[in-house]
């Protein structure tokens, strides 16, 4: 949601020593975890088009309200 919607962009470099998110990203996709971006959030970023890594996906809020009553645990950032 929000700015974290550039979390799961492909591709991120930055500089030696700085945690990178895509890497993030993809240690939780690879233990299982779910990973949907709000696509609104994204929209008004300007990132409703760009390539996301393997396993992200664009989401809506609706979708999201289902997800959270569905699940157990949910983290959001």
């Amino acid at each position: 949601m929000a700015d974290a919607a550039s979390c799961a962009v492909a591709n991120q470099t930055t500089p030696n020593g700085y945690y990178n998110i895509e890497k993030m990203m993809k240690l939780s996709l690879i233990k299982g975890a779910k990973v949907k971006i709000c696509g609104s959030c994204a929209e008004a970023r300007g990132l409703k088009n760009v390539q996301l890594i393997d396993g992200a996906e664009m989401s809506t809020m609706a979708e999201l309200t289902n997800w959270v009553v569905d699940s157990d645990k949910v983290l959001v950032f």
